[in-house]
Parts: C-alpha cells; structure tokens; sequence
C-alpha cells in the first residue's frame, strides 16, 4: 500500500473539501491515487465541492488584445513569481506587447515566442529572459490562442481587471453575423461575462471531451449502486442525470446568468430575430490565470500531520 502522507491527505482536503479522516481514508482506499480518491469520495458524498485537482499557484496576468475590426482577438497568459510584479507597470507593458504579438501570431504559442519584440531587437524569448534580469523574477509566455470571424465580432471580457485589457481571468467569444455591430457586440460581452463566471467545458453537448462524460457516467453509475438501487432503475437514472449534466457543462445549454432563466442557445436566437439576422456563436476561450499549475507545498499544520501518520 502506499505511503498516504500529510501532504497527499492536505491536498486532497484542499481539492475535495471532505474531512479530514475521510480522506486520508480514501487515499487509503485508493491506494494512493488522488483522482480516484476524489472519485470515491464523491460516490460516497463526502466531497462537498467538485473542486479541480491542481490548486492555483502561480501570479501574473492574462491579457487580450483585439483587431480594429472587432473580428479578431488573442489572449495570452503571462506568468511572474508575485503578485506584486503583476501590478508593476514594466511588467505590464510586456504583457500588453505579448498580447498585441499574440493577436498577429494567430494565437500560436511558438510563433509568439519567436516574434520579435517592437523596439529591442529581440524575440519574445530572449526580452523575457532581459526582462527577468531587469524586474528579478522568473517570468514566461505560458499559453497564447485567439479567434477569428470573417463576419460578425470577436467580444473580449476581462474579470478582475488590473488595468487595460489584463485581469486574473480572460475570456473571448466569437459571433458569426451580418447583424449590427454594435449589438452583436454588446451580446458577445454578456456571453462572455457569462462564461467567466460559469466556466464551461463545451460549446455543446456534441463538444464535451467523451472522456470527461465517460468518466461522469461511470461515477454516476456506481454511486448509484452505493444506493443498493436494481440495474434496470440505474441505467434510467443515469440517462436523466447525463442529461443534467451536459445542461450544466454545456455553453449553450447553460442557464444565461445575465437573466438567471433562459438558456444561452435562447438567448442567442432571440437576439438573432432582434437582429434579423442570422448569429452563430462559434467558439469561446476562457484563460484563468494559474489554472492547472500545482502550488508548491507549505508547511503542513500538526493536525494534518497528525491524522496522516496515525
């Protein structure tokens, strides 16, 4: 069996948000394994929050940048070592300029990378690294995409914002129309807004990675069978909660948190007969600053210590 030590029972208290002792009984169960552990604590309803795994560490700002035309933006992800180089206006003026690249290099993180930088001479790589002799901190471009339409508008939102354009989350969603500009506009902001907050995984139910909904299926499955319910009523409770779930992961079947009533594909269509035209909303990006990259370990609290080596 594997060690389950404090760090893995704090991390996974972190991510679950169960008990302390239920998961270090998890872990137990699981032998060690964190997403399995989550898994069978969700089964048995202990995990009060379907957290991700991974907690949020590192600082600096996502940014967008956008054509004059509105129909096409970038974002990119910029990372320092502290929040206080986020705010220093050195640091932000790069990220303005490794946004403005992003938008001509597409969103292509390595012709980002290998542009050259206005003004100095250089690739965006080698100013990184001048720059992290002149601020002194470690910094780099992490990721970069953008959208584009050859008709309508590329709406950009950013949440927490810091000064112009960057903030701690940053999102971009593209409007295929021939409607006003404006209006179309003003639409793509509220689903924008919208999708901040809510954070969907697909744009629909036919986009939602079919291993993430095999992996909901089956935990469905057996914390139905936790229930002692008979096969043939299972196999109907999880076809109705699948439903419910793609409803909830889904963009546009989500509920607009603008209104709190219609779903977002209705919101759409209606705004479209507004319009008398047709809109299509083709895709979103949705960049959260730090998201995915583990924090390093902290000094553990004698609690947890105590419940993991007990």
């Amino acid at each position: 069996m594997s060690n389950i030590t404090a760090a893995l029972v704090k991390e996974l208290r972190e991510t679950s948000g169960a008990g302390m002792m239920d998961c270090k009984k998890a872990l137990q169960e699981c032998d060690g394994d964190m997403e399995a552990a989550i898994d069978y604590l969700r089964t048995k309803g202990l995990a009060k929050a379907a957290k991700k795994a991974g907690r949020v560490a590192s600082e600096g700002l996502v940014a967008v940048s956008r054509n004059d035309a509105g129909t096409a933006a970038a974002v990119v992800e910029v990372n320092s070592e502290t929040d206080f180089v986020a705010r220093n206006e050195q640091f932000q003026d790069l990220v303005k300029t490794v946004a403005e690249l992003g938008l001509s290099s597409n969103g292509d993180l390595d012709a980002l990378n290998a542009a050259e930088v206005p003004g100095a001479g250089k690739s965006v790589t080698d100013h990184m690294t001048d720059m992290v002799a002149t601020i002194g901190e470690n910094m780099s471009v992490r990721r970069a995409s953008a959208l584009s339409v050859s008709e309508g508008v590329v709406a950009t939102y950013i949440h927490n914002a810091i000064t112009a354009n960057q903030g701690k989350i940053a999102v971009l969603v593209s409007l295929s129309s021939s409607g006003d500009q404006a209006q179309l506009e003003a639409l793509g902001k509220q689903i924008a807004m919208h999708v901040a907050a809510v954070n969907p995984l697909a744009l629909s139910k036919d986009s939602v990675d079919p291993a993430i909904a095999d992996k909901e299926r089956n935990f469905l499955i057996e914390q139905a069978r936790e229930s002692g319910k008979p096969e043939n009523i299972i196999e109907k409770m999880i076809e109705g909660r699948m439903r419910k779930f793609y409803e909830e992961v889904a963009l546009l079947s989500q509920t607009f948190v603008i209104d709190g009533e219609s779903k977002v594909e209705d919101v759409i269509a209606k705004a479209s007969k507004d319009l008398g035209a047709s809109i299509t909303l083709d895709g979103f990006i949705r960049f959260e600053l730090g998201e995915g990259i583990e924090k390093k370990e902290e000094d553990f609290a004698a609690e947890v210590a105590a419940v993991a080596g007990s």
